[in-house]
C-alpha cells in the first residue's frame, strides 16, 4: 500500500495522499462513460463523465459530479435540469467531443442532427443506451467539484449495444465472461 509524505504519520496517522496517486489508483476500475448536458438561455453545455450514479428508486434520483470550474455547472445552476446519456461502444467520437479532445468548445460540441430536447428543457442524446432528463433536486459542494442530485423525470433507452467504459486511461468495451 502506498502511504504519502511525512508528518501526521508520525503521530500514528496516515499522511496525505497525494493527487496523482489517488488518480493513477482510480484509473484501474471501470467506469460507464457518459455525457451529462443542460441548456440554459445562454446556451447549452456538456461534459463526458464516468462520476455518475443511481441514487435511489424512491424516487428515481441520480448523482453526478462536475468540475465547479466547468461551463456545465452554471448552466445545470441556471436552468435547473440536466441530462444523463450514457453511451455505446460506437460513441467513442461523441465521448471524445466532450470530454475537450476534438477541438469544439460550447455549442459547437451539440450535432442537433443528434440531440432533442427532454421535458425539463435538457438536451437529450437521442441515440444512446439510456438518457435520463432530471430536474435539479440538490446540490452539495466537495472540494474542487460541485455533487448535483437529480430527480429523474423521464428516461428513454435505446440500449441494443454494448456500453462504453473507461479503465487504465482508454475507453474500453466489456465482454462477457467464458
Amino acid at each position: 500500500m502506498h502511504e504519502a509524505g511525512s508528518g501526521p504519520e508520525a503521530a500514528g496517522e496516515p499522511g496525505p495522499v497525494e493527487a496523482e496517486v489517488f488518480r493513477r489508483a482510480m484509473r484501474h476500475p471501470a467506469s460507464a462513460v457518459a455525457v451529462i448536458a443542460a441548456g440554459a438561455p445562454g446556451g447549452r453545455a456538456g461534459i463526458t463523465a464516468t462520476a455518475v450514479c443511481s441514487l435511489s428508486d424512491a424516487p428515481p434520483s441520480l448523482l453526478v459530479c462536475v468540475n465547479r470550474n466547468a461551463r456545465l455547472t452554471g448552466v445545470i445552476r441556471a436552468s435547473a435540469s440536466f441530462s444523463v446519456n450514457f453511451l455505446g461502444t460506437d460513441q467513442v467520437a461523441l465521448a471524445e467531443v466532450f470530454a475537450g479532445r476534438a477541438g469544439l468548445a460550447g455549442e459547437r460540441r451539440f450535432d442537433d442532427r443528434l440531440w432533442a430536447t427532454a421535458v425539463t428543457g435538457a438536451p437529450v442524446l437521442a441515440d444512446c443506451l439510456a438518457s435520463f432528463d432530471c430536474r435539479l433536486d440538490g446540490e452539495y459542494q466537495h472540494a474542487t467539484h460541485s455533487i448535483f442530485i437529480g430527480r429523474v423525470v423521464a428516461i428513454a433507452e435505446a440500449g441494443h449495444r454494448h456500453g462504453l467504459v473507461y479503465s487504465r486511461g482508454a475507453f474500453r468495451r466489456i465482454a462477457p465472461m467464458e
